[in-house]
């Protein structure tokens, strides 16, 4: 369509330009103003025409500039055609300078805009599959269109007082004149208050230009005019129907004859055609309205805009009015299409998260007395599944997930995907029948070709028992439901419980009081002794301990696990890493040759620099960096591998010993120990039990004591509960020991009394 315009816009300004050539060589005197006033409408067309081709927003905001600034220039050429053509000259001097000052003023406040941002900008919407460049209008364009409206006014003004005073053989040279500029005023009108895309107007312009060069230097009857009018109105492409003040149709354009089926030019049965396919339209009677009329439904529906316009004479008169149609299906269409899009996923085509959330806020205000639950749904390792069969398998997974839902909760419930492999729903707790999910959800498979594969799914259950809680955070109680569950491949559902709740409770009421624990030290440093293949306690490693002023004393099951999952971890093991440097200093000033192990957590490389606060710390303390010793998981490296690898060399090249804890209890330690710097392998003892084959294991822990000692590593098992471990242990080739079989945990000064003992004999 864009291009459509543009090419009748090129044609209109080639047309006028041929016109003002042959104006300016006219013999008569109108000839120079009719050329002036051609010239002028030139730049309007340019300037919509460049914003009709526009697809960036600096180049349609250069042609709404010489759109409107040419707007100017039309109005003073026009006015100056104006007293050439009505033969009449200014009042005086002063109103003549006024009037051109206005304008003057006008084109600075435009000019002024870059600057100010007060008169007018764009917004971009979509019109026919383009970007098209909508005006946005401020107080300055207001001003332009009071100058403009306002002189445009006065020359109109001109127009019919010349009728009225002219003789009656001259009324119809200027009123056809009138006649042009009224319609054209009209059009232009009714596009800038309809805010339509595309200002068809503009046509207006180059048709008006044609007849004043025409009826100023080739002055024809009245009933010319009358066909060229018509014919125009019969080429636009809106329906148009014209009514006389009494509502009867005198007159409709072939899109409108086509659109109701009117017969033979039998205008007369046009408004009762309308009512038969529109419907009766009860504001009919009102002077002036918009409004759009919907046809057929679903894919089908077609959508029609509507817009009545009076048209009056020069005393205000009504006398009568036109009905425009416009075919906007295209234009519905495309933006129902991206309304969709903006609250629709692409993949599966369910709910946004944050259109879900939006939509079960909404249900739940609305339905205060119905019950209901909210359902989290993962896909247990999807991110296996995408690694081992694809990700076209892993999107038909996600699809099918969704088609499950669709089929089964269809009207009943809303449904959206709250991330990768998770969906959140709404259902109403009487249509959930959890055993028969259950049971689907055990032999939910996805088929690939021929083949099928038996896909696990969870799905944690939250009965939304307080309505005012946040959205957001019901899912959140029921992802906690299903973590419950996720080692589990029998059970698939789980429900949000009073245990559930009161472990919440408790890790919100912990986690608030962690800080003032800290500060007051009632978190303190209890120490395992490590010992040598001669039972000589050599070192101890510090594990957190909290005495709680009210709860007692609470074990680290009790709020490690928590603090590692929000992240307070990072302040314990700060805080534990200062006490271990303030024990190092007080040993090191008794003579003391004793080491301390300290642990970090995953979460410490996001939160601080861990190489660098180590160094600071024992810098503070004056202790040997060989005293405190690191221990990390192989889940420490199981991101960011390269750049923690550097700091764990860091460490050691500042003299720390660096102990992988829990080795062999994961998947990957083999691969990591050939390139990850580390002086001390912590074997745990629960690495026998978790087999039945003992002889195996021990086998493999051999292997293990064997390939430590190849590597110059030391190895230190934890866990020896019993003598017979620790002698079997020595005789593999163990080097270090910890374990209730020496002693457990210690407050510090139960811990030197027992080394001194120890030392003692």
């Amino acid at each position: 369509m864009r291009y459509s315009f543009a090419g009748l816009f090129i044609l209109m300004v080639l047309v006028i330009a041929a016109c003002i050539s042959v104006s300016r060589r006219s013999d008569r005197k109108i000839g120079g103003a009719v050329s002036m006033l051609l010239a002028m409408l030139i730049p309007p067309i340019i300037g919509n025409l460049i914003i009709i081709l526009a697809s960036t927003k600096d180049t349609a905001m250069i042609g709404c500039y010489i759109y409107f600034i040419g707007m100017d220039a039309v109005i003073m050429a026009l006015m100056h055609f104006s007293f050439c053509y009505c033969v009449i000259t200014w009042p005086n001097r002063f109103l003549q300078y006024s009037v051109y000052g206005l304008i003057t003023l006008d084109v600075v406040q435009l000019l002024l805009n870059p600057v100010f941002g007060h008169a007018f900008d764009t917004e971009p919407i979509l019109v026919s599959g383009f970007d098209y460049y909508r005006l946005i209008p401020y107080w300055g364009q207001t001003f332009h269109r009071v100058v403009v409206y306002g002189l445009f006014s006065v020359v109109l003004l001109i127009f019919v007082v010349k009728i009225i005073r002219a003789p009656r053989v001259y009324v119809e040279r200027y009123s056809i004149i009138l006649a042009a500029m009224v319609l054209t005023g009209l059009w232009q009108t009714y596009y800038i208050f309809s805010r339509t895309p595309v200002d068809r107007s503009m046509a207006g312009y180059g048709v008006f230009g044609l007849l004043i060069f025409y009826f100023s230097l080739y002055y024809r009857p009245l009933t010319l005019l009358d066909r060229l009018l018509a014919n125009m109105a019969s080429e636009m492409p809106d329906a148009i129907f014209f009514y006389d003040v009494f509502g009867r149709c005198i007159w409709a354009n072939r899109p409108a004859i086509d659109l109701v089926g009117i017969k033979d030019e039998k205008f007369d049965s046009a408004s009762e055609l309308l009512t038969a396919k529109f419907g009766k339209e009860p504001r009919m009677k009102d002077p002036e309205w918009t409004g759009t009329k919907v046809l057929g439904s679903g894919q089908d529906a077609r959508y029609y805009y509507h817009s009545k316009r009076m048209v009056t004479d020069e005393k205000g008169k009504d006398t009568g009015f036109f009905l425009s149609i416009r075919d906007v299906t295209s234009e519905q269409r495309a933006l129902q299409q991206e309304r969709y899009n903006a609250t629709h996923d692409s993949l599966t085509g369910l709910f946004t998260k944050e259109y879900l959330y939006e939509s079960i806020r909404k249900k739940l205000d609305a339905n205060p007395d119905e019950d209901y639950l909210i359902l989290y749904i993962d896909i247990v390792d999807f991110k296996i599944i995408n690694d081992i069969f694809g990700s076209t398998f892993g999107d038909r997974t996600l699809r099918q997930i969704a088609i499950i839902l669709r089929h089964d909760l269809s009207g009943k419930a809303l449904f959206g995907r709250l991330g990768g492999d998770t969906f959140g729903v709404l259902v109403e707790k009487s249509r959930f029948d959890a055993a028969r999910l259950e049971s689907q959800l055990s032999r939910f498979s996805v088929k690939d070709g021929d083949t099928e594969r038996q896909i696990l799914v969870h799905l944690g259950v939250y009965e939304v028992t307080e309505r005012e809680l946040d959205v957001p955070f019901m899912f959140d109680r029921a992802l906690l439901a299903k973590m419950t569950i996720e080692d589990e491949y029998q059970t698939h559902i789980a429900f949000y419980d009073e245990k559930i709740r009161s472990e919440v409770l408790w890790a919100q009421h912990i986690s608030a009081q962690l800080n003032d624990a800290l500060k007051k030290r009632h978190v303190i440093p209890y120490l395992q002794p490590i010992v040598d293949q001669e039972g000589k306690i050599v070192g101890a490693e510090a594990l957190a301990r909290w005495i709680h002023p009210e709860d007692g004393f609470l074990p680290p099951s009790s709020f490690i696990p928590i603090f590692e999952k929000n992240g307070m971890i990072t302040e314990v093991d700060r805080y534990m890493w200062r006490c271990a440097c303030e024990i190092l200093s007080g040993w090191k000033e008794q003579g003391r040759d004793l080491f301390v192990s300290v642990n970090i957590s995953p979460k410490d490389f996001y939160f601080m620099d861990v190489a660098q606060e180590l160094k600071d710390l024992v810098n503070e303390y004056g202790v040997d960096s060989g005293k405190l010793r690191i221990e990390i998981t192989e889940t420490v490296m199981m991101t960011d591998v390269e750049k923690r690898m550097k700091i764990l060399e860091d460490l050691r090249q500042a003299g720390f010993v660096v102990e992988m804890d829990d080795f062999g209890s994961g998947y990957s330690s083999l691969n990591l120990l050939k390139d990850m710097p580390v002086d001390v392998l912590k074997i745990d003892m629960k690495f026998l039990s978790k087999t039945t084959d003992e002889k195996k294991a021990r086998t493999i822990l051999q292997n293990i004591l064997n390939l430590s000692e190849d590597l110059g590593i030391f190895s230190l098992t934890e866990g020896v509960e019993t003598h017979t471990q620790h002698r079997m242990l020595s005789e593999m080739g163990c080097k270090l020991f910890q374990g209730f079989f020496f002693a457990k945990p210690l407050p510090i000064t139960e811990f030197e009394d027992f080394y001194q003992k120890n030392r003692a004999g």
